[in-house]
């Protein structure tokens, strides 16, 4: 009693005034401000860059850039370089001789057009069917298509469409494909939020440690006879499993699938369900005969490239290109492909090959693109490079210090480049695919009227990982009106490994994601690549294999204390983090793991627990789960067995139809806090996807409102709207 009285005393003699005082109020003006600074504001004030070239099959290109007026001309660039505007001219602008399909038919799912655009392949009730273009006959060309196991059917869990995902043959009368088997794969289950009964939603997803997975039956569709014939390949049906994602179809086609020129056989590799060996065979496409050519096993997982896969079979030589880590960085070599012995290395040194981009069987050369073989520059800066087969004569093609996006010519001859940096917008030229000599420039990016906004680009940064081992490089964003004598809070976005980083593309940009936007409301913001994710050494890349609640945290730590010791206006006493998706994990792995040095966090649409998440994505990173007496190999990895840890202030947040990462994922950090008497706030968005669709700006304002709120100790405007006025 005595001590309540005194606090009631305390609390009566004390200068309330003084203490409104002290809560800053932002206003409507302040969000605004911050709002300018948002893609939808800054991306019309930006012109000249963005160049994506259409090649035609004259040798010519065409391309449109925005104007500084706004106009969006259409360019065309002769073979020498010769640019003219088609539009201003009054001629009428060529376009690529490439067939489309027609018009989608209602009742027909996304076409595959083959190479000449003469059919188009598709799925219906589990069964593949082509479709002539001309006529627009439709011809059903497998019949044994039932439900769950079908022809070309794109389900990989977390993805899962009506579209066929096919590779067909050069000369367009073969379909390589599979037959993929789900029947007995455990269901996923979503419920859309409606007026009345809700409706269920239900399909395919297989988990980690699941006793049944999709398997595909790998068959060639061969379309050259007087009727459809299925081959199918003599072997044991193969794991949902490529070398490149975590689906068989990556970037849009079939992985780990090539097609000799002549149409007789399908290379193709055979991945097992943990990533760890590759099998490299050659089927025969009239026989279906299958013969292994090469095997590479490794301790982690096994990739074979970025985006698409690097190996490359050159059956006039009978030689293959195959991708291999075993130095600890992506290299290529050359194998035989009759007798799959080791012919030579091509590629050395420091430094990872992205993507073959051609090969001349002619005279021998490989181009590719790589980072991290430039020393002293950002290791995730793309060049393109030319080598022979050999290994010699290695040529870089793209000099200048920055990130190289370049697309080469039909012929080889020639390619364009469209070069920048996070704090240096794109110029665009184009060059000698040989040599690398400029030929001429296309554009340079304009950025006057952004810069006369008070706009300035986020400031590049590099600080050791926690070990002091590995340089890892971020951006930092600041408000353009930085008073250096104050002490800023920080916040840290992240999105860890395995697949990407924090920074995303090095490409320029006005605008990533809300950083500045955030910075304005009186923040510092940063952005580190820490270890595990990829482009980078093999052992960089599985620094934290196995261990996925690691989520690169301790290097953020440590990267944010040294940016403090180096900006005496950050403050690590206020420390705030979010991220999305695999940021979402980290976020809350961060505020339970680490919960005295984050103090608020954000966490959008985590997958949690991966033992919750589709079945490829865990098996590939942390390997296969193994079950020790009533805990596995994946239990010390969950964000709900640390939640009791929590300190801070935590906003949770997923969209209840998020089929990517299901909604359960946050449903067991949710149980776990709620059983352990912690406070915490929730914010599930009805019917909304992964991304959050028309609600992504209402998500975004709750986000700035809460760190202005706990973060910052502001009073935020009341119910702003973010978006274009």
């Amino acid at each position: 009693m005595r001590r309540s009285a005194f606090l009631i005393a305390i609390a009566t003699v004390a200068p309330v005034g003084a203490l409104a005082a002290q809560q800053r109020v932002l206003t409507a003006a302040d969000y605004a401000r911050a709002e300018k600074f948002l893609g939808f504001n800054t991306q019309p004030l930006v012109s000249n860059t963005g160049v994506q070239p259409t090649w035609l099959p004259d040798g010519r290109f065409t391309y449109r850039v925005r104007q500084p007026d706004g106009a969006q001309p259409t360019f065309v660039v002769s073979a020498k370089g010769v640019k003219t505007n088609c539009t201003a001219t009054g001629a009428s602008c060529p376009a690529a001789e490439a067939p489309r399909p027609a018009p989608r038919n209602r009742t027909r799912a996304p076409e595959v057009l083959s190479p000449d655009g003469s059919k188009a392949a598709f799925i219906r009730e589990w069964n593949l069917w082509v479709r002539d273009v001309a006529s627009n006959q439709e011809t059903q060309v497998t019949a044994d298509g039932v439900k769950d196991f079908g022809y070309a059917t794109d389900n990989a869990g977390w993805v899962h469409s009506d579209r066929a995902v096919l590779l067909w043959s050069p000369d367009s009368r073969k379909i390589a494909t599979f037959q993929q088997d789900q029947r007995n794969v455990g269901d996923m289950y979503l419920v859309r939020t409606k007026v009345g009964h809700p409706e269920l939603l239900a399909w395919k997803y297989p988990l980690p440690g699941d006793s049944v997975v999709s398997m595909i039956h790998r068959v060639v569709v061969d379309l050259s006879g007087t009727a459809p014939r299925v081959v199918r390949f003599k072997m044991p049906a193969d794991q949902h499993r490529s070398s490149v994602c975590d689906h068989i179809a990556c970037g849009g086609k079939l992985a780990d699938v090539e097609w000799f020129p002549d149409g007789s056989q399908v290379a193709f590799l055979s991945n097992s369900r943990d990533h760890k060996v590759a099998t490299l065979r050659v089927a025969d496409a009239a026989t279906g005969d299958v013969r292994d050519v090469l095997r590479e096993e490794v301790k982690t997982q096994f990739e074979s490239g970025d985006g698409d896969q690097n190996w490359r079979v050159l059956p006039a030589s009978n030689e293959v290109i195959w991708f291999s880590e075993r130095d600890d960085w992506g290299q290529l070599y050359l194998y035989d492909l009759s007798t799959g012995a080791l012919k030579n290395q091509i590629t050395t040194g420091e430094g990872t090959v992205l993507s073959v981009e051609r090969i001349d069987a002619k005279t021998r050369m490989v181009w590719f693109v790589a980072a991290g073989k430039e020393a002293g520059r950002d290791p995730y800066f793309r060049h393109l490079y030319r080598v022979g087969l050999n290994g010699k004569g290695l040529t870089l093609l793209t000099p200048e210090d920055g990130d190289h996006n370049t697309s080469l010519s039909p012929d080889g001859a020639r390619f364009v480049d469209s070069w920048s940096r996070p704090d240096l917008p794109q110029t665009a030229v184009l060059r000698d695919a040989r040599t690398g000599a400029l030929v001429t420039t296309l554009e340079k990016g304009d950025i006057s009227k952004l810069v006369a906004t008070g706009w300035k680009p986020p400031t590049r940064i590099t600080v050791k990982d926690r070990d002091g081992k590995w340089d890892l490089y971020g951006l930092m964003w600041t408000p353009t009106q930085l008073d250096s004598t104050r002490k800023y809070p920080i916040i840290n976005y992240i999105y860890p490994g395995p697949q990407g980083g924090s920074v995303g593309s090095r490409q320029f940009t006005p605008s990533t994601r809300d950083n500045q936007a955030l910075a304005e409301l009186g923040f510092i913001v940063v952005a580190i690549d820490g270890t595990g994710n990829p482009t980078r050494s093999k052992s960089f890349h599985d620094a934290y294999y196995a261990r996925m609640g690691d989520n690169t945290l301790p290097d953020q730590i440590a990267g944010m204390k040294q940016l403090a010791a180096r900006h005496a206006f950050i403050d690590l006493d206020r420390v705030g983090i979010w991220g999305h998706s695999g940021g979402g994990f980290a976020t809350a792995g961060a505020m339970f793991r680490y919960p005295d040095f984050f103090k608020v966090g954000i966490s959008e649409s985590g997958n949690h627990d991966n033992r919750n998440y589709e079945d490829d994505w865990g098996e590939r990173y942390h390997g296969l789960l193994v079950k020790t007496g009533a805990t596995d190999s994946y239990d010390a990895e969950a964000n709900q067995v640390f939640a009791k840890n929590l300190k801070g202030k935590l906003l949770l947040a997923h969209g209840t139809l998020d089929d990517n990462v299901p909604p359960d994922n946050t449903y067991l950090v949710v149980d776990a806090l709620i059983k352990a008497g912690k406070d915490f706030d929730l914010l599930m968005i009805p019917n909304a996807a992964h991304g959050y669709g028309p609600a992504s700006n209402y998500m975004m304002r709750r986000r700035w409102d809460y760190f202005v709120q706990h973060l910052l100790g502001a009073t935020p405007p009341r119910e702003y709207q973010i978006g274009p006025k």
